[in-house]
Formats: structure tokens, C-alpha cells, sequence
């Protein structure tokens, strides 16, 4: 094994075929790839859940599969769910909190599942996150939220009620001393389930009273909360003032020894992650935040921007507070080669792209233009970044393998697999056929060979690529359209029955007449939330990748909700959908497809899991159109 730490990354990946940073040898030793021992992944405290052995270790909780699913638009499916959660294991995460178990069955089992597989894929150095469900402060919440969680080897519920005046007057209807005795029940019922790991969050701690917050806290620590987790729900604070509420707590709160104290940050005023760093300076030692800050209005402190001021100042930087904890040299166990497959993989699978300017993870984060900046750069990198892409998994100046392989139609499935194995996506044989044979597609029309981008186009484009039971795919579509005739689309698919059916329509335009013929096709009436399109490289030739989300109409044959985890409400689900292809309009339908397929495999799956609680025959999927020859298209 010592000889892996003397070859070059790309030497490792090529001899073992593996991703960077990750397992070398089956379930062999984790190697950073960056050079600088400062971001290397460092060995973990033993778990413990309401104590950290080294008091300078900093738990990172991720909530990108919960809050971060919440963001409008941002509906993941179930096997996205759990690709992410592997990830999110990859980069090493200590808490990973999976869904609102009680949101919907979906959720439910999603939740479940991650729990079952992710939950127990234990590495070689004993590493296993904690997989976490939120509740409200409900024993059918709570209850539920154990069930999911359970099958995990360090399963966790994190339940919540508001604490701001605001919050408890206008939403719950309720006084302090009520508020007090619910927070009470509901972790005194989750220690009883035999769950020993509940974490307790007041929401709008940020604008709640200092004093009721000692009460509550103090009375939830006798009930057996582990955890405390003190979220800035509106974004209200400035870090100085979230820094010190997190060390007022720590020292007037009763029984805060025993407890470990955490942030949760919404990006309101833009200072989430300041806010979250300001909480580990007054000794919080959990930091909940997600990839790319996605979530709730303006999102929630970004994972990788914590990860790497940490990493970056953590020793330095952390121990000028009177409340600091420990020796203030603080630390975390993430990888952070696998910060940049990570964030790509959630963008793609949600739908949100992140700005170009968006930091550590920007498309524009480790370019420069500027001629000064241009000559510095060629005199030393160090002059104008703080940080090297490839610490973050980043590949730059690799763009050809590091031995001249240009991928073009002619490049065979091994040097396509190798590409993307050092780019950092693992696919497995079935997605990777699909992966190369949609690059062959495109190679045959692309001159001058695929690039990078083009390559990560293919791997998310996935129309057709759902529960195969219930998936759509296209085979043809011809357009006519032009200035002076109607836009007319020619859509040619086949369904689950592996029929052929094709179908002809207008639209306003090419698009729109293809989308329309589409809906004739599958039987569903859907609302296009948002399109959008961008080129992923330069030139005439260039791959277009389009991204649509779309919800069920009132009227619809499907119907897609579920219960929002903080206004108890039910919201209508949008599902997201990517498509990549030279042709602009064969993009824009494979995304369409891809949106369409979601929804109905989340639908069918929602429909079973309620007909087999409720027996009921009507509850069965034959109520979902999937192609078994129900639709109303007469197809010649």
C-alpha cells in the first residue's frame, strides 16, 4: 500500500480504476489529492452522539436531501436520493439527515433505503455516518421518522418546534410553558422508541429570547436530547450576534455540557456560512449546511465554503474567542477531492445551477482573465488562489487523460470509462453503457473530439433513465418550422410495453410542438415550470444541455404532493429533468422525458405504498398512465 502514496493521482486511478480520494484496493485507505497536508482528510473522533472525544473536531451535517430538496423545484427521486447519500459518504459527512420521513411514502421509504445501505457501508478506517430524519414534535412524526432511520448502524431523529414569540403566537398558538411541554414529550418519546441520538431544534432561535432558550434547551437536555441544534431560521443574525448566541447558550443553558452544540444558517442576508463559522468559534462543534447552499428561500450556509474555511484557517483562525472550546484548532475529517463531483452530481439531479461566481464551485471559481492576474498566474498559481482546483477534485489541464487521448468517435469504451473514472464519476456497467452510447451518438455529428463538459453533459442526461418499469424513451422526432409556417412536431417513443407510438403536433414553436406531441403520447397534462438551456463549450458544434422542472396540472391524470416539513402544508411537487444533445430540440425533449419519468415513477411508487397501508384495489398503479395501451391517443 505504500507505493500508492508515491504514484501521481492519475497513475492511481488509471492501475486501479478508481476515483481520486476514494477507496484504493476494496475497502482500502483514503488519499487526498491534494498535495498540501493542511487538506488532506484527517482520521475522526470515535462517535459519540452528545459528546466529541477531541473537543477541536467539527461535525459536519449535511441536509441537502432534506432542506435542501425543499428549494422550489428541486424534487429528487429516490435513486438520486441514495447516489447522493453515497457520495455524500464519500466526501466523508458525519451526519447525513435523508428526508422527512412522514412527508409522503416516497420520502418514507427513500429515507429507508439510505438508512439500509448507506447507513451500513462501513469504511476501512470505521467511518459510517450517522443517518438522520427530521420530525416535527409529533409522536406519529417521531414514530415514523424511527422506523425510516432505524435499519442504520447510527441512526439519528431530529425533531423541532418554534421558539420565537413571532412563531408561537402566530403559527403554533401556543404559550411558553406549552411550547416547553411539547418539546419535552417529543424527545422523552424518541428515547423511548430506543433511539439514543435525538437532536432538538428551536426553531427561530435567531429571534427567540435568550432566556426561554436556557428553559427549553436546559429541559430537553433532562429528557434526553443528545444534540442542540440552534438554527438562524430567517437569516436574521449577523455573525457577531450568532457567535455569541451560541456562547451564551453554552454557558447559561443547564446540563450544556453534555450536550454538543450546532448551527443551522439560512442565507437571507447572504452570511450563512459567516454565521456557522462565527457558531464553531464559540464552540458549536456540529455545522448543518448543504452542497452549494442549496435550500429553503435564499438556501442555507454552503458545505463546501465551511469545509474549506476549516480546512484553510481552522488552526489559525478559531481560538480568539472567550468561548472558544478546546484549543481552538479546529478541524473536520471531510475529503474535499470529492467536493467538486459531489456539488455537479446535486446540481444536475435538482435542477439548480450554480452562478458562475458561486465560491470554491463556480464554473469561474479558479478562472482568470484579467492580464494581470493571466501573469501572475504563470508566474506562481499562488499569487491569485488561496486553493488549487485539484484539492477539490477539480481536474485542470488534464482535459486529455495526461497522455494525449483525445475521446472522439472513434475512442472505445475503456478510454471513455477511464476519463470519467478521473473526473470523478463511478459509474456502474449499466449506466456507463448508457453513458457510451449516447457518446457515440454525439461523437459521430461532434468534430475535433468531446471535451470534459460534454462529457459530464452525458452522464446527467438522464431521460430514460428512471424505474425501467415505468419509463418513457424517445426514439425519433422530426421538426418543421420556419417564419412562415406552423411548427410542427413529429414524436416517435416507446413506453414500458416496449410499443412503438408516434404522434404528430403544433406548437408556437419547434419546442413546444414537440413538448405537446409528447403529452399525446404518455396521457399526462403537466405545467412547464422552468426551461433553460446553455451550451456547455464553445463553437457551432457545441453540446447544449437544456433542464426543465415540471408539476401536474389540477386536472392531470397524476397527482404529486407532499407535506412540507415546516408549514405542515401540502405542496405541490415539481419534478426536474436534463437533457443533452448537439440538436437543440432533441435536448430540449430528452429533458422533458427525463422530468416526465420521474414523476411518473414517483407517482406509482406512491400509489403501491398507499394501496398496500389503505387495501385499497383502486390505490394500484394501473390508475397511472404508463403506456399499457390505456391512453386515449390513437396511435396508427
Amino acid at each position: 500500500m505504500k507505493l500508492l502514496i508515491i504514484l501521481t493521482t492519475f497513475q492511481a486511478c488509471v492501475a486501479f480504476n478508481v476515483i481520486p480520494g476514494t477507496r484504493i484496493g476494496g475497502r482500502g485507505k483514503l488519499y487526498s489529492q491534494s498535495n498540501d497536508e493542511v487538506l488532506a482528510r484527517k482520521p475522526r473522533p470515535p462517535y459519540i452522539p452528545n459528546k466529541i472525544p477531541d473537543p477541536d473536531y467539527v461535525r459536519i451535517f449535511d441536509t441537502t436531501l432534506r432542506d435542501g430538496e425543499q428549494s422550489p423545484g428541486a424534487t429528487l427521486t429516490s435513486d438520486e436520493k441514495l447516489l447522493i447519500a453515497k457520495q455524500l459518504s464519500k466526501l466523508g459527512v458525519d451526519v447525513i439527515e435523508a428526508g422527512f420521513p412522514i412527508a409522503s411514502p416516497d420520502d418514507f421509504e427513500a429515507v429507508k433505503q439510505i438508512a439500509e445501505v448507506v447507513g451500513n457501508d462501513v469504511w476501512e478506517d470505521g467511518y459510517v455516518p450517522v443517518i438522520c430524519g427530521l420530525s416535527r414534535a409529533s409522536k406519529k412524526d417521531i414514530k415514523t421518522a424511527w422506523e425510516a432511520v432505524s435499519p442504520a448502524k447510527l441512526p439519528r431523529i431530529h425533531t423541532f418546534i418554534a421558539t420565537s414569540k413571532i412563531h408561537m403566537e402566530s403559527k403554533l398558538k401556543m404559550n411558553e410553558d406549552q411550547v416547553v411541554e411539547k418539546a419535552v414529550e417529543a424527545v422523552r418519546y424518541a428515547r423511548g422508541l430506543g433511539c439514543d441520538d435525538v437532536e432538538f431544534s428551536p426553531e427561530d432561535a435567531g429571534r427567540s429570547e435568550p432566556e426561554f432558550l436556557y428553559r427549553v434547551l436546559g429541559e430537553v437536555i433532562k429528557a434526553g436530547a443528545t444534540t442542540l441544534n440552534i438554527p438562524d431560521t430567517t437569516g436574521w443574525n449577523m455573525p457577531w450576534e450568532f457567535g455569541g448566541l451560541i456562547g451564551m447558550l453554552r454557558s447559561n443553558v443547564p446540563g450544556a455540557d453534555n450536550v454538543i452544540f450546532s448551527t443551522h444558517c439560512q442565507n437571507d442576508l447572504g452570511l450563512s456560512t459567516a454565521n456557522s463559522l462565527a457558531g464553531a468559534m464559540n464552540g458549536a462543534r456540529q455545522l448543518e449546511c448543504t452542497i452549494n447552499g442549496i435550500g429553503e428561500r435564499a438556501g442555507n450556509a454552503a458545505l463546501e465554503e465551511i469545509v474549506m474555511g476549516i480546512a484553510l484557517k481552522g488552526s489559525t483562525h478559531f481560538d480568539q474567542s472567550p468561548n472558544k472550546l478546546g484549543s481552538g484548532k479546529i478541524y473536520t475529517a471531510i475529503n474535499p477531492v470529492h467536493i467538486s463531483p459531489t456539488s455537479k452530481m446535486v446540481s444536475e439531479f435538482t435542477g439548480m445551477i450554480c452562478q458562475p461566481h458561486k465560491a470554491i464551485v463556480g464554473n469561474n471559481a479558479f478562472k482568470h482573465e484579467s492580464g494581470i492576474h493571466q501573469d501572475g498566474m504563470i508566474k506562481s498559481k499562488n499569487t491569485y488562489e488561496i486553493m488549487t482546483p485539484e484539492s477539490i477534485g477539480l481536474m485542470r489541464g488534464d482535459s486529455e487523460s495526461g497522455a494525449g487521448i483525445v475521446l472522439g468517435k472513434h475512442s472505445g469504451r475503456n478510454a471513455v470509462s477511464t476519463r470519467l473514472a478521473e473526473m470523478g464519476y463511478d459509474l456502474d456497467s449499466e449506466k456507463l453503457n448508457a453513458v457510451f452510447k449516447r457518446f457515440k451518438i454525439v461523437a459521430e455529428k461532434k468534430k475535433g473530439g468531446l471535451e470534459d463538459e460534454d462529457l459530464e453533459a452525458l452522464v446527467y442526461d438522464s431521460a430514460g433513465t428512471s424505474d425501467g418499469e415505468s419509463s418513457w424513451a424517445l426514439d425519433d422526432l422530426q421538426v418543421t418550422t420556419g417564419m412562415s409556417g406552423i411548427p410542427t412536431a413529429t414524436v416517435t417513443m416507446h413506453g414500458p410495453d416496449g410499443i412503438k407510438r408516434f404522434v404528430a403536433a403544433t406548437g408556437t414553436g419547434p419546442v413546444d410542438a414537440v413538448y405537446k406531441a409528447i403529452d399525446k403520447l404518455i396521457g399526462i397534462s403537466v405545467e412547464l415550470e422552468t426551461y433553460g438551456m446553455q451550451a456547455v463549450n464553445e463553437g457551432i458544434d457545441a453540446v447544449a444541455t437544456t433542464r426543465v422542472s415540471i408539476s401536474a396540472k389540477p386536472d392531470s391524470s397524476v397527482t404529486a404532493t407532499s407535506l412540507h416539513s415546516q408549514s405542515g402544508t401540502e405542496k405541490v411537487r415539481q419534478f426536474s429533468g436534463a437533457g443533452s444533445d448537439g440538436d437543440v430540440v432533441v435536448s430540449s425533449a430528452r429533458a422533458y422525458v427525463s422530468a416526465l419519468n420521474k414523476m411518473i415513477a414517483w407517482t406509482k411508487r406512491r400509489s403501491e405504498k398507499e394501496g398496500a397501508a389503505k387495501g385499497e384495489e383502486e390505490a394500484s398503479v394501473d390508475s397511472v398512465p404508463l403506456g399499457d395501451g390505456t391512453s386515449s391517443v390513437q396511435v396508427k
